[in-house]
């Protein structure tokens, strides 16, 4: 299980499929510039992600006067959970670095820990380039001392949100109604 975006699946697939995803796409480029001055592979990650922002920016954003404001107000809300997701993940960056300089610890002992052999594969997940899996969460959750709510990212797409609420109202059901759901 995976808990966030996949810039090389992105890639592999060769097309940016929704607003969310292209602003994902943004941040990730905005990482990769830096990552791309250390790693050849980085830099053509990079140059690849970089043809798809293009491509989908001619396709969506080319022509100003088809743009809607439905468009820009997707636009922002995008924006807004790219950046939400993009902050947990410098937070939860910060942390596992303090614990393991605590614990004098390397990151690529960590990788080793978790069974990663590659130094740049650990490097892309600590700086989100490649999501983590659950069970390396739960495994630094354990190791590290650091809570679950720190390390695995609990908000919903807005696809998700809508399925759920479509769902509750379907299911008429006042205990579910009167809960308190945060999104």
């Amino acid at each position: 299980m995976k808990t966030h975006f996949d810039i090389e699946q992105l890639i592999g697939r060769g097309t940016i499929a929704s607003e969310l995803e292209y602003e994902r796409a943004m941040v990730a480029d905005r990482k990769l510039r830096l990552l791309a001055k250390e790693s050849g592979y980085f830099k053509n990650l990079r140059s690849q992600l970089r043809d798809l922002i293009e491509s989908y920016e001619q396709q969506h954003w080319a022509n100003h006067k088809t743009i809607t404001s439905e468009q820009l107000h997707e636009g922002e809300l995008a924006e807004q959970v790219a950046e939400d997701e993009r902050l947990f993940i410098e937070k939860r960056r910060l942390l596992i670095r303090k614990k393991l300089k605590d614990l004098e610890l390397s990151q690529e002992e960590l990788g080793r820990i978790l069974g990663h052999k590659s130094k740049t594969h650990m490097s892309e997940l600590m700086n989100g380039i490649k999501p983590f899996t659950l069970p390396d969460l739960v495994a630094i959750n354990l190791l590290l001392k650091i809570n679950l709510n720190d390390l695995i990212p609990v908000f919903l797409s807005d696809e998700k949100k809508q399925q759920i609420k479509a769902a509750l109202l379907k299911l008429n059901k006042p205990t579910l109604a009167k809960t308190e759901l945060s999104f």
